[in-house]
């Protein structure tokens, strides 16, 4: 099950979110997420662990049909007056996803995987469910950012506590092991302090330095190759020995026994 965000939980990242102070990593976040998913108008879009919808509120107005899971009501409540009616949103845990196989587009897990329970099952579950892509956002454990938030949970208690932290590295060998070699890419984003600066700005969202591993957010993106439950049905075979013909066939122009024709055997008499 993981770790399931309750009422206080949920209040203090909302109060988080709607910070100043935050909304450029936020931009900065959600700007990878959008180009390395980039879904197209009439695609199906899962969000996996959508918490309070802040993940979601990227995605709107692009014309994908947005759906949204989480297993904490006090979560769901604040999405819900968030995103409205722009979005579908259930309860459910990401390692038991109550769709079908391929029914959507893309799956996406923006900061899910370090809260759950199995990691793998988690991931299975979104390359189950999507054909097309699947993206994870995840808190890099390489990061300085990680380790700052290591150190303060050592003198007060974080939400933080309760994460899994992974690497790149981490997240790969977990898709090779799902799904062996499939296409796999990565950028990080939030790499430099004071990102308020436009110049640090512009050095986040260039191509060169969303290369480095070390930035506070890693973006993957992997293309699953679609998969297809089957159920295996009993073939129906008649038992009953079949039934000895008692009439010789031959082959056309070799003639044996009493299958010849009468002007076949005149001609098979012996000569006097």
């Amino acid at each position: 099950m993981g770790y399931v965000y309750n009422y206080e939980d949920a209040l203090a990242y909302d109060q988080w979110l709607n910070r100043p102070a935050n909304q450029m990593t936020l931009e900065l976040e959600s700007r990878l997420m959008l180009e390395m998913i980039q879904p197209l108008c009439g695609k199906r879009l899962l969000d996996i662990g959508c918490g309070n919808g802040g993940s979601l509120l990227p995605f709107m107005g692009k014309g994908a049909y947005l759906t949204g899971v989480d297993p904490s009501p006090y979560m769901l409540d604040i999405a819900h007056a968030r995103v409205g009616r722009r979005a579908d949103l259930h309860r459910a845990y990401a390692e038991d996803l109550p769709f079908a196989d391929n029914f959507f587009h893309y799956a996406c897990l923006c900061l899910t995987l370090e809260f759950v329970d199995d990691p793998r099952q988690a991931l299975a579950e979104a390359c189950r469910v999507a054909k097309d892509g699947v993206f994870v956002g995840v808190f890099n454990k390489f990061s300085l950012k990680v380790l700052e938030r290591r150190i303060k949970g050592i003198f007060r208690p974080t939400i933080y506590n309760q994460a899994r932290f992974f690497s790149i590295g981490d997240v790969k060998y977990l898709f090779k092991a799902l799904i062996g070699d499939v296409p796999f890419f990565w950028r990080t984003a939030c790499l430099f302090p004071g990102r308020t600066h436009q110049f640090i700005y512009r050095l986040e969202t260039s191509n060169l330095v969303q290369k480095v591993p070390f930035g506070a957010f890693a973006g993957i993106m992997v293309l699953p190759v679609p998969r297809f439950r089957t159920t295996p049905l009993a073939l129906k075979v008649n038992s009953s020995p079949a039934k000895a013909s008692s009439q010789v066939v031959s082959c056309p122009g070799h003639s044996t026994g009493t299958n010849m024709m009468p002007h076949q055997m005149d001609r098979a008499e012996p000569a006097d």
